[in-house]
């Protein structure tokens, strides 16, 4: 689990309550069936409108992609694209086949059948682009699932808000209970942006990570991919992806020797 997520949404919430607490107020009195009813109904309603049934349905793997731990280990993938050319520097192409069940990456697994097929170089290059063109697509949809109900959860809020002081509008002469009743109006407002800034925006915000990460994985195999169909050395294959990492990481060592697959076979 992504404990960075699950903590942040936990301390936020927490936040808000312990907060009406020193304020002398009663947690309690944050309750209030009507308003949760007009805004998290009402956001969910008003954004399913905006994507089709099936989109909908991958709700629960969204929630999941941003609540899972995924490791995308930048040094370990580039060792094995090194690997890789490597063997294709050593023993040829064709040699390459004899690994593909071990690698567990199916993007790289499609590229290097690719390179062993003898697709052409610019096929090669276009078919791996719009995979991760249309990867990036797929993304999106989750990505503006949620920032689109952050966008209708306040304003859900206010239409409880103006519904709560309709009603308390219409029993002015009950003036003892209203400032209760003008409260518990506003709470629809509370839910509202407080839904929306600490669960819709945020997990919106972690799936765009999560998407710029498997990117720049993708990125890495299609350049150690295309330099393998080159036949551009492996030390050289090795400093170009090392380009895709940050400064500071650069400088860990990127072992070039073989894979667990070609060490077993040693």
């Amino acid at each position: 689990m992504d404990f960075a997520t699950i903590v942040g949404i936990i301390l936020a919430v927490f936040s808000l309550l312990f907060s009406v607490v020193l304020e002398g107020g009663h947690l309690v009195a944050l309750i209030n069936v009507p308003a949760a009813v007009i805004v998290f109904g009402g956001t969910i309603g008003a954004t399913m409108t905006c994507f089709s049934i099936k989109d909908v349905k991958k709700l629960p793997k969204w929630l999941s992609i941003a609540l899972k731990d995924k490791k995308n280990d930048a040094h370990e993938l580039i060792r094995t694209v090194v690997s890789l050319a490597e063997t294709a520097r050593r023993e040829g192409i064709l040699k390459l086949e004899n690994m593909l069940d071990e690698l567990d990456n199916d993007f790289l697994k499609q590229g290097i059948t690719l390179v062993i097929d003898g697709t052409d170089y610019e096929v090669t290059k276009a078919i791996l682009r719009t995979e991760v063109e249309l990867m990036q697509e797929r993304h999106h949809v989750g990505i503006k699932f949620f920032e689109s109900a952050g966008g209708y959860a306040p304003t859900m809020g206010i239409i409880g808000t103006v519904m709560g002081l309709v009603h308390v509008l219409g029993k002015l002469s009950e003036t003892n209970s209203l400032g209760s009743a003008i409260a518990t109006a506003f709470i629809a407002t509370f839910y509202g942006v407080s839904s929306a800034n600490i669960f819709w925006l945020p997990i919106s915000a972690k799936l765009k990570a999560r998407s710029a990460n498997e990117v720049i994985s993708r990125e890495i195999i299609m350049e150690g991919v295309l330099a393998i169909q080159s036949g551009e050395s492996p030390r050289i294959i090795e400093d170009r992806l090392k380009s895709f990492l940050p400064p500071k990481e650069r400088h860990k060592e990127v072992e070039k020797a073989v894979d667990m697959i070609s060490a077993s076979k040693g």
